[in-house]
């Protein structure tokens, strides 16, 4: 079975916290198989764009988010990618016990992707669920650096996460 390849990102923030998205963020969503977007896009051309560019969007809305891009958007998204089961969310609630509550939330999953923190999050709970918080690539907060995630999937496994500084 051939390889998938996932970008994963949060948090863009446009054009609050940045005018533009950073060109090898544009490059990257070309190149994805799959785009998945956790949430605080705050203006819609910025859902457009993703839109545009990408093969396939698997997105939701975050707290920042109004009321046109609720409409367009749901707050916790499903897939399935080549037999990985997906799922997206915004908030997860605090780093303590975060992987407990997530696994309770998310039974039938293999990976969740979340955003809001803007801080980089790579941790498996009990039982397997593996959680990816790919940062912001517009809003570092208290990060070194502004970041998103890449990975594969192969055969339904997650492989090769890696997590890009801009």
């Amino acid at each position: 079975m051939p390889t998938t390849r996932l970008l994963l990102t949060t948090d863009t923030h446009i054009p609050r916290r940045a005018r533009l998205l950073p060109e090898p963020l544009l490059a990257a969503i070309s190149a994805a198989d799959v785009v998945v977007h956790a949430g605080d896009w705050v203006d819609e051309a910025t859902l457009d764009l993703f839109t545009a560019r990408a093969r396939r969007l698997v997105a939701v809305y975050g707290n920042n988010d109004g009321p046109e891009l609720r409409a367009r958007l749901p707050e916790v998204a499903r897939a399935d990618v080549d037999g990985l089961r997906l799922a997206v969310v915004h908030e997860t609630g605090a780093a303590a016990g975060r992987e407990r509550r997530c696994a309770a939330r998310f039974p039938d999953t293999d990976l969740l992707v979340f955003g809001h923190s803007h801080i980089p999050w790579d941790t498996t709970a009990p039982g397997g669920l593996r959680l990816l918080n790919p940062g912001s690539p517009t809003d570092r907060r208290s990060q070194p650096q502004h970041t998103y995630m890449t990975a594969d999937v192969t055969d339904g496994v997650l492989t090769d996460v890696r997590l890009v500084a801009l």
